[in-house]
């Protein structure tokens, strides 16, 4: 038995800004960790925290310039270069020296590292993460959301392969490795001989969402819906394994102008010939997209109160109908945020959904990689059948709650903590009990 006084806990990664699904996931985290009793604090390079408890290096961002540089040498080429190896060493050494500031000012007890040791989209980042790692002996959890041999874009291995080996991840006896589906945990046991634990992405399912229909409204009226309008959904980033043309496919296949597409994540991170893409097929269609990123602001940062402005968590609410035909997820953080806000959804069997979530039971509308004439015809059901789409929602939410809550994620911290802090290296310092390792 563990017990932990409050620990500061120090969140790492390139970006801890905006509606992606490692920012949203390690505020969630921090939600769990601040309820235990636990201090929280940032360090990225970018960061929309409190300036109280963050620290932003413009040098830890995936977009620096000179980051961008150094991706753009390792990256599809075969040569080694003296000079580069030189740039990536110094570019660490300076990263490593504001991570080693960050821990000491804020006296960091316990690091979490949120997908900076999975992908490389900084290298010299995830170095100095690593050096510093196992130099202080600092305790982390290294939270894994994707690796890099699931992104083709950086395969194959070629002058990289160094770096690559050696930080991602890396495996030192006091980090703790955290996967987010069943696969992930099997890949880094074979590829990397490193057990993790597998720990899902949550919500916090025992408070069910606080509706505003003023707020609902006043979203819906600005971006011109009119009352009768059906608000289909597409609640990610506009990148290919995304699946988006599904989404459209529907819209063309519903025919009817009452029908709208709103897609409220943003084009860029991994370039924007499909963003193009998008727009042609939609105007091949007839379709009108609606492109909202501009006015969507992180549901767990302090609401600007503008009146153009909303949360993603709003924007949901806005929603009649979630459409996720992904080719491909990690997990799967809008379809627990569409279960959550009581949405029926459509969603394409991707690989760790057939794993990992649909053995639970929830009653989705599927779809097998082809958008079937049998399945838009369920959805144009469930739209207009108000009963059916209740119980469908009410089944949905009370299986989230049963799996993915911050209960259970509360659990499965707890049985992670003993091993990075055995009893007789406790920190000792005042503050209330922690639940957590308990």
């Amino acid at each position: 038995m563990v017990n932990l006084m409050g620990l500061n806990v120090g969140f790492v990664s390139t970006r801890f800004a905006g509606i992606d699904g490692v920012s949203l996931e390690a505020s969630k985290w921090a939600q769990v960790f601040e309820g235990e009793g636990h201090t929280c604090f940032w360090f990225a390079g970018e960061v929309t925290k409190n300036n109280n408890v963050s620290i932003s290096a413009a040098q830890a961002n995936f977009k620096n310039d000179q980051n961008q540089w150094i991706n753009n040498q390792l990256f599809g080429t075969h040569k080694k270069s003296l000079q580069l190896a030189q740039i990536i060493c110094n570019f660490k050494s300076s990263l490593a020296s504001r991570l080693k500031m960050f821990i000491n000012l804020y006296d960091v007890d316990l690091l979490v590292v949120q997908n900076a040791l999975a992908i490389p989209m900084h290298i010299p980042l995830r170095l100095a993460l690593t050096d510093v790692i196992a130099h202080t002996g600092i305790p982390t959890i290294a939270h894994h959301h994707d690796f890099y041999w699931e992104r083709p874009r950086y395969l194959p291995l070629n002058g990289n392969k160094i770096y690559i080996h050696r930080a991602f991840p890396p495996k030192l006896p006091n980090v703790e490795h955290v996967v987010i589906n069943s696969e992930a945990r099997q890949e880094l046991a074979r590829r990397r001989g490193i057990a993790s634990t597998l720990i899902p992405n949550a919500l916090d399912f025992e408070k069910p969402p606080i509706v505003s229909k003023e707020r609902i409204n006043a979203f819906r009226h600005s971006i011109g819906l009119k009352p009768d309008d059906v608000m289909f959904l597409q609640p990610t980033r506009i990148v290919q394994r995304k699946g988006i043309e599904f989404a459209l496919e529907l819209i063309k296949e519903l025919n009817h102008e009452k029908y709208k597409l709103v897609i409220s994540h943003e084009a860029g991170d991994e370039g924007f010939e499909y963003v193009e893409r998008i727009k042609q097929l939609a105007g091949r269609y007839g379709i009108r997209i609606i492109f909202v990123d501009k006015m969507v602001e992180d549901p767990f940062a302090k609401p600007s109160y503008k009146k153009d402005r909303f949360s993603l968590w709003e924007v949901y609410q806005a929603a009649d109908f979630i459409t996720y035909p992904s080719l491909y997820e990690g997990f799967g953080n809008a379809l627990l945020e569409a279960i959550y806000f009581n949405k029926p959804i459509l969603v394409n069997r991707y690989k760790i959904f057939i794993g990992d979530i649909e053995p639970k039971g929830f009653e989705l509308i599927s779809m097998d990689g082809v958008l079937t004439g049998e399945v838009v015809k369920k959805i144009q059901h469930i739209v207009n059948d108000k009963e059916q789409r209740e119980k469908m929602v009410d089944k949905n939410y009370q299986l989230a709650l049963k799996h993915y809550s911050y209960s259970s994620l509360r659990k499965q911290l707890a049985l992670i903590m003993p091993n990075l802090f055995p009893s007789s290296c406790l920190p000792h310092r005042e503050g209330p009990q922690s639940a957590i390792g308990s």
